[in-house]
């Protein structure tokens, strides 16, 4: 008899649930550890240890796809190239495989592939609740194998092409009536104060500042339905919510909150500020340009 794969019981899952369901053959845990100042960290960490059966995934490699001249820092995967990367780790659509993503961020990569697997109609997949570390600090058993696949699944993906809006979409309907733009870096970065990724320090005009990490406790856990409630009482409700930050990768913890309040999945501007700032640059430099071009004709 064919032994079905469990139900995810929220977005969340905590580690008793997933030590409980580790071996179960039709869930696949993926390690999603990743560090922006240090690119090969996650991988690393990952290979000294990890939960028992987990595979990898890497932001950059696997959950992005390549850098262009606007479009962010971190663009959404080609949807067949991931589909594909899905498959071999025995990932399937029909019936849904139930999927486990945990990082040592506060969920900051999890919620990555938890949204990507959301957009592409696998509902069934959660984030482990306070991570890694959480499961470190339970003393639950880790390994140093990488785990062979024991099947290749098939996923047929049913992309939720609404969910995704580009530069112009914002500029379009910000300002709105009954839309909210949520900025969902920390104030500091909201505010120009400090940038240390991009370029150019600044947020979006009419963006409202909601810190993703505002979400969690300090254990990285997220906060209790009521402590959410509170902390999005100012922005909804709201006919739509659009959530970035600096490349579409921790606004998506802020979707996370949403789902948990019971709300849809807000739209994501997945280029964020990375891209929003790189207009900024191109028109600074044409300005450039043009004021050399004047001072040349000028001599």
């Amino acid at each position: 008899m064919t032994q079905l794969a469990p139900t995810m019981p929220t977005p969340l899952v905590d580690i008793d649930w997933v030590h409980k369901h580790l071996h179960h053959p039709d869930i696949v845990v993926i390690d999603c550890r990743f560090v922006l100042g240090d690119p090969n960290q996650g991988r690393q960490s990952y290979e000294q240890s990890h939960i028992p059966g987990a595979y990898y995934l890497d932001l950059n490699q696997d959950l992005s796809s390549s850098v262009q001249t606007h479009g962010g820092r971190h663009p959404l995967p080609d949807v067949n190239q991931l589909v594909t990367k899905l498959e071999a780790l025995g990932i399937a659509s029909d019936p849904a495989t139930a999927v486990v993503a945990y990082d040592a961020t506060k969920g900051a990569f999890a919620a990555r592939l938890w949204w990507l697997l959301r957009y592409l109609g696998h509902d069934n997949v959660a984030v482990l609740d306070g991570g890694f570390s959480a499961w470190q600090t339970a003393q639950h058993p880790v390994e140093q194998t990488y785990p062979t696949p024991s099947r290749v699944g098939r996923f047929v993906p049913s992309p939720q092409t609404d969910w995704v809006v580009d530069r112009e979409y914002v500029i379009k309907h910000k300002d709105k009536a009954g839309k909210v733009l949520i900025d969902s870096r920390s104030p500091e970065r909201f505010r120009g104060e400090r940038e240390p990724i991009d370029p150019v320090a600044g947020s979006i005009p009419g963006a409202t500042n909601l810190f993703w990490q505002s979400n969690l406790d300090e254990q990285g856990r997220f906060r209790s339905t009521t402590e959410l409630q509170q902390r999005w009482a100012e922005v909804t409700p709201a006919d739509e919510l659009i959530v970035y930050c600096g490349s579409g990768v921790t606004a998506c913890v802020n979707a996370m909150a949403q789902t948990l309040l019971g709300n849809p999945i807000p739209k994501l501007y997945a280029g964020g500020w990375s891209d929003w700032c790189s207009y900024i640059i191109k028109n600074a430099t044409q300005v450039a340009r043009e004021n050399n071009a004047q001072s040349k004709e000028s001599t």
